[in-house]
């Protein structure tokens, strides 16, 4: 009993945590983002590196969330692998509203820019609907006026460019707080990649990983018109809908596409996120204590070697290799199966070397002094 509760609390959060994901893009385009600035000056002089973060924006994955991931991810892939006929139009409606919320996001900025030398930064209502800058309505109508072209295109490079939406704002808003839990997360997910792409074909007859990556949706707008009997030449020559879950690339003839999900990115880019917060609170502590010089037997050189630097190296040779693979075999590869060893293997071998493993593997960002302000990623 006491087992089946705790499973039960477990993936309770996990399912947290994937709601979370999904739903954090439409709160944050409603901030005010003047306030957010101060929020994070006040926040930073009690030491923002705490994996309790005073942000309620993000999300840290825990041990036990890193864990349960690849067993929901898992999940996720059978009922679509089973069952996609059947909720294929509401699965694209869902992924076409994330898109559209996590492309605002991506052009929020951009959009800020743009509006801030003509417009003040006052809130327009909406009523129940909620109050937004010109810039959130700004960046919402591109990203909506984007979903909505490729919906009646099915163009791979408006799909690329919602999928690189999705990856940012998964990114911005999830973060790994220790070593610890970064090398939990990736090695699962490596184990999950492997067997769906390798193995599963030996189960279910099929390669679960690659068909469902590759079949494409049918359009809402076809599916519209043939519930509302709005006539054959009406939505009917719409595309089906290859859906952002990932990136293409057409070939030099074009006859076929290379693909990349988006967990091949969003994956070791946290971990990159994770090595970047790290290498920036290493600085600012060593200044902090006057410039106090590394282990003895690690030669100046090697301290001077960012962790950023040395896992995004890994990530180009292992995303390399994957392609390599693929080109050798003919066949689908799983990239984690690259991407893990090339990236965690040199980041631990350097944090070893520089007697930094052990401050790494667990909570590697509580800090004594709390005045100190550090780089958010």
């Amino acid at each position: 009993g006491e087992g089946a509760v705790a499973v039960g609390t477990s993936l309770n959060r996990s399912l947290e945590l994937i709601c979370h994901i999904c739903f954090v893009p439409c709160r944050s385009l409603n901030m005010d983002f003047e306030n957010q600035d101060k929020e994070k000056d006040n926040s930073s002089a009690a030491g923002s590196f705490n994996g309790n973060s005073t942000n309620n924006s993000i999300q840290t994955i825990d041990s036990t969330q890193a864990l349960f991931l690849p067993i929901g991810a898992s999940v996720s892939l059978l009922v679509m692998f089973f069952f996609f006929d059947s909720v294929q139009v509401v699965f694209t409606i869902c992924t076409a509203v994330l898109a559209t919320i996590a492309f605002a996001f991506l052009l929020l900025p951009m959009c800020q820019y743009l509006t801030r030398p003509c417009s003040p930064q006052n809130k327009i209502s909406f009523g129940c609907c909620g109050r937004f800058t010109a810039a959130e309505l700004l960046s919402f109508s591109l990203s909506v006026m984007l979903v909505l072209i490729w919906v009646l295109t099915g163009h791979w490079l408006l799909m690329d460019a919602l999928a690189m939406g999705l990856c940012v704002a998964m990114i911005a808003f999830v973060r790994l707080p220790s070593l610890k839990v970064s090398c939990l997360l990736l090695s699962g997910l490596l184990i999950y990649d492997v067997f769906w792409v390798f193995f599963s074909a030996y189960i279910f007859n099929s390669n679960v990983m690659v068909k469902v990556a590759t079949q494409p949706a049918d359009n809402p707008l076809d599916v519209l018109s043939r519930k509302l009997h709005l006539g054959p030449n009406v939505g009917r020559d719409v595309p089906r809908l290859s859906l952002p879950g990932k990136l293409v690339f057409p070939s030099s003839t074009g006859s076929h596409f290379s693909m990349l999900g988006i967990g091949d990115i969003v994956m070791p880019g946290l971990l990159l996120c994770f090595v970047l917060r790290y290498d920036n609170y290493k600085k600012q502590a060593n200044s902090d204590s006057c410039g106090a010089p590394g282990p003895g037997n690690i030669s100046g050189r090697m301290q001077k070697v960012s962790y950023f630097h040395c896992t995004l190296i890994g990530y180009f040779v292992g995303l390399l290799t994957a392609t390599v693979a693929s080109r050798i075999h003919r066949a689908a590869q799983p990239a984690l199966l690259y991407l893990v060893p090339f990236t965690l293997l040199p980041l631990l071998t350097m944090a070893y070397l520089k007697g930094d493993l052990r401050r790494m593997w667990s909570e590697p960002f509580h800090s004594k002094s709390s005045s100190s302000r550090f780089l958010e990623v």
